[in-house]
């Protein structure tokens, strides 16, 4: 069994910080952001790094602060959960299981734009997965 320890504490300062962002960057559907996720609770998917974060496609913008997203992952893997895309010439996975709603004061930059014909596929096996 490994022995892991998630440092949580490292972690809430710059959650406390991102909180108190005052100047969200603007973001629309089909975009690939760097987001600060996190430290998160058992398999959740973590963000790496001192920002804590990675590649999140937004799926459904909702307003100016929130949208559904859905974290990048570098490892393809043959599973309905991993759903496979390539960016920027990278082949890389949208981990459709881990969706969720974040606010846009996670975001600090802005990576590129997912064609259209790689994006309804995402939203359609999301729509599968529901």
């Amino acid at each position: 069994m490994m022995n892991y320890f998630k440092d949580f504490d490292e972690w809430m300062p710059l959650k406390k910080e991102l909180d108190l962002k005052k100047n969200r960057p603007t973001f629309k559907e089909r975009e690939i952001w760097w987001c600060s996720i996190g430290i998160n609770v058992g398999d959740e998917m973590d963000g790496k790094n001192a920002y804590f974060n990675r590649p999140v496609l937004v799926i459904r913008k909702f307003n100016k602060r929130t949208f559904y997203g859905i974290p990048l992952s570098s490892k393809v893997k043959d599973n309905p959960y991993y759903f496979p895309i390539v960016f920027n010439g990278n082949k890389q996975s949208a981990l459709i299981s881990h969706m969720r709603l974040f606010d846009a004061s996670r975001l600090t930059h802005h990576m590129g734009k997912l064609p259209s014909h790689q994006f309804d596929p995402v939203r359609e096996a999301l729509k599968n997965l529901l």
